[in-house]
């Protein structure tokens, strides 16, 4: 029988799934200024304690599929379909009247990350349309090896679906664990987690704060996206890999900020 190590990996990154706003791209209130435009068409009153509560749930669920935060708002698929249209509508006038930017950095990241061979995927839980058109608005058409939506995966987060669609489209890696995921908040840490990602950095330039991030199961908390090149270089070590089952499982002598 084959000794299962002789033919692992060598552990080192070679695939870094990174979301967009609130990671690479400054979200700076954009989501909930669609959300509360959308949840007005749909006879939610701005200012009304059931506004106050769906906005919470919104920030509560940031990083999850828009169009699942609808259902789970609404609870009628035709009123969630209507609302996650308006939010995308909403999303991309405000990006259209140049309401979107990168964050310092994320532009430089993502080309010291390519240039030592690894490969990016750019990730969101917004629809195509909309993350078609931020891409359009930073001129980052190809910036990344590859760019998906929760359409192209199957589901959004917290399931590991985008990630590990990132792995089968590329064919970057042998190994789930030559995986890292960088997100600003708890559901891409979950995603990453389930996904069997070794690397699963928060950053704290959008919606998530550290106590958050740390108990969806951040292995590392960086200041910001730009800090992950020199996290995962040199990075051999499978440690810290826990069961991909969610919060709290990180905890441990693995992490670091």
């Amino acid at each position: 029988m084959t000794d299962r190590t002789d033919t692992m990996t060598d552990g080192s990154i070679k695939l870094v799934v990174l979301d967009m706003a609130g990671t690479t791209v400054a979200d700076g209130g954009l989501v909930e200024q669609a959300f509360s435009r959308a949840a007005e068409r749909l006879g939610v009153e701005p200012g009304s304690d059931d506004h106050a509560k769906k906005l919470d749930y919104v920030r509560a669920t940031m990083g999850e599929s828009k169009i699942t935060v609808f259902r789970a708002l609404f609870g009628d698929e035709d009123i969630a379909q209507r609302g996650n249209a308006a939010f995308e509508s909403a999303y991309a006038e405000l990006v259209d009247g140049g309401r979107c930017a990168p964050l310092p950095g994320a532009a430089e990241t993502i080309g010291k990350l390519r240039d030592e061979g690894r490969t990016v995927v750019l990730t969101t839980g917004f629809s195509r349309v909309t993350q078609d058109a931020i891409l359009d608005a930073l001129g980052w058409q190809d910036i990344a090896d590859l760019t998906l939506c929760p359409a192209d995966a199957g589901r959004g987060r917290p399931f590991p679906d985008l990630v590990l669609a990132a792995l089968l489209r590329t064919g970057a890696a042998d190994d789930v664990r030559e995986i890292a995921v960088a997100g600003d908040t708890s559901y891409d840490m979950l995603c990453g987690r389930r996904s069997g990602a070794s690397v699963v950095a928060g950053v704290l330039t959008g919606a998530h704060d550290e106590a958050a991030l740390r108990g969806a199961g951040a292995t590392h908390v960086l200041a910001s996206v730009a800090e992950l090149p020199r996290t995962i270089t040199g990075f051999t070590g499978f440690t810290g890999f826990a069961a991909a089952d969610g919060f709290g499982a990180a905890a441990g002598a693995g992490q670091q900020r």
